[in-house]
């Protein structure tokens, strides 16, 4: 099932949407919100089912579905954590800023709690005030919760996993390591983040196992191809392990999104990777590019977002279908 909200109001209008993307049905009378259904997921969930089926055989109203109408699936949400699923991403990254990376963080997955008051549509522009400020984008994986109780297991937490989408994770890398510093973490240097058009329920994914969602994560950079990593290698911890990290301390609600952490792939020999023109993966951030760079030259070539930049994010299924629709942005100067 694949759902989506439609612009509207501060928390879109629920809708469900064709597995081709082509065509959505309102699902107003079973639920106005997709937080709402959220809320009440054991009533409204097998509803809208019926209608997703309804869709597909052409027996409900219907119209074209435009991803360019969509915003983020929650608009807005209750919680917004983001981990660090890939640790070779963490390596590259803290390699970058000349700092240590403790023997923990493979066995204890890292995550900082992101805004989540607004989101940024799939199709909406990055607003970037300062080019100094080193902005940049992050292919991710993020999973969508139902009621998650305090100190629930991997187990409990697999099963509270309601929704998939991806995630375009702003970060203003320039920013970060005067935050850090600090010591109390990200907040200035993590603008709003953006989600696909569409959000998928996990029994509808071919690639989800086990936690993990398995398939190529397209990133282009002004139309070039940036990188495909593919989402379910190298993901150190899989999705049930970062609800249930964030389940430790906390009960998490209805509507909680947990983010994967940047997409990351290692090279064949083991390093950070290869660029796809070079026989690789390429990669799901500017950070790794400019990281690699350094590594292979001594200083980073390949700039951070600038005006007039586009991003665009991506999945598609073995018949080269889009799956989650795409985040398609461009950044402007304001």
């Amino acid at each position: 099932m694949k759902l989506a909200s439609l612009k509207g109001g501060r928390d879109g209008r629920l809708v469900v949407v064709s597995n081709d993307l082509a065509w959505y049905s309102p699902a107003d009378r079973i639920a106005f919100t997709l937080q709402d259904a959220l809320d009440d997921w054991d009533v409204c969930e097998p509803e809208l089912r019926g209608l997703a089926e309804s869709l597909e055989h052409g027996s409900v109203p219907k119209a074209r579905f435009h991803e360019h109408e969509a915003a983020s699936p929650l608009p807005r949400a209750y919680q917004w954590a983001d981990g660090s699923a890939y640790v070779n991403h963490v390596a590259l990254v803290r390699q970058a800023r000349a700092a240590d990376m403790p023997d923990s963080f493979w066995t204890d997955p890292l995550m900082y709690q992101g805004g989540s008051d607004s989101f940024l549509g799939p199709r909406d522009p990055i607003p970037l005030a300062d080019e100094a400020w080193g902005c940049d984008m992050e292919g991710e994986i993020a999973v969508v919760t139902g009621d998650v109780p305090l100190g629930a297991t991997r187990e409990q937490a697999l099963a509270a996993i309601r929704l998939v989408m991806l995630c375009n994770d702003v970060s203003l890398r320039n920013l970060i390591p005067g935050e850090m510093a600090k010591g109390f973490g990200f907040f200035q240097s993590k603008p709003a983040s953006a989600f696909s058009p569409v959000a998928v329920t996990p029994d509808a994914l071919a690639g989800w196992k086990d936690g993990r969602l398995h398939g190529k994560l397209e990133v282009e950079l002004n139309g070039a191809p940036l990188g495909e990593a593919d989402a379910g290698v190298d993901m150190t911890f899989d999705f049930g392990t970062l609800v249930a990290h964030a389940a430790r301390t906390r009960a998490l609600a209805a509507g909680t999104i947990i983010g994967s952490g940047t997409v990351s792939n290692r090279g064949a020999d083991g390093g950070p990777g290869k660029p796809i023109a070079d026989g690789g993966v390429g990669y799901s951030c500017l950070a790794e590019v400019r990281t690699v760079e350094t590594l292979l030259s001594g200083a980073p070539k390949t700039p951070f977002l600038k005006a007039g930049d586009t991003v665009r994010i991506a999945m598609v299924d073995a018949r080269r279908h889009s799956i989650f629709g795409a985040i398609e942005q461009e950044v402007a100067a304001v």
